[in-house]
């Protein structure tokens, strides 16, 4: 821990589904000086994404759902498209990816491949977001996907041509920061 930074109050404001707390603290800056600072802070755990991929075809698979927050920020309907993605539950982010990719696509994959590790938002959420990368094809699809019905997931499973993907990054078709950080990986690594 940083010796820099002391927790002087941590107060629960919600936990509805995630936990919402009101922090305040002391860190010592690099002048020497010692101020009290406070943050909300939203703890919603750890979370796994992946771009699936077909080299053989140049297709990519992503998803297409409601998003609210994405909604009360000015997309007209909500709708974000996506790779992949889900929390990480009791398990490890492999394991946790696996579970996603058949739950959401329908595919089951035999491996998926980690490239790296980053926060979200780390101005105001805990969340480290694990990557990965996986190649699929026609023979690994198990199911329609879609998403858990128990848990209200209503996902638009999505192939296209990695070209296409690429443009809709530039048109803004593309705005999730996740998908668009996995599609420059492809570019660079998988498909250059």
């Amino acid at each position: 821990m940083n010796n820099k930074v002391v927790i002087k109050r941590s107060e629960t404001l919600s936990e509805e589904k995630h936990t919402l707390k009101k922090i305040t603290f002391e860190r010592t800056a690099k002048d020497g000086k010692t101020e009290e600072h406070k943050n909300e802070v939203y703890d919603m755990g750890d979370a796994a994404t992946v771009l699936l991929y077909n080299s053989q075809q140049k297709t990519v698979t992503l998803t297409k759902q409601f998003r609210l927050p994405s909604y009360l920020n000015g997309n007209k309907d909500g709708m974000l498209i996506e790779a992949c993605a889900g929390k990480i539950e009791n398990e490890s982010p492999e394991e946790s990816i696996k579970r996603e990719i058949e739950e959401e696509t329908g595919y089951k994959v035999s491996g998926v491949k980690k490239i790296l590790e980053a926060y979200s938002s780390p101005g105001t959420i805990t969340e480290l977001l694990h990557f990965f990368v996986a190649e699929y094809n026609a023979s690994m699809k198990v199911s329609e996907g879609g998403g858990l019905k128990e848990e209200k997931e209503d996902v638009e499973v999505i192939e296209i041509s990695f070209e296409q993907a690429m443009q809709m990054i530039t048109s803004s078709e593309i705005k999730d920061a996740k998908t668009i950080i996995l599609l420059l990986y492809a570019q660079k690594y998988l498909f250059s």
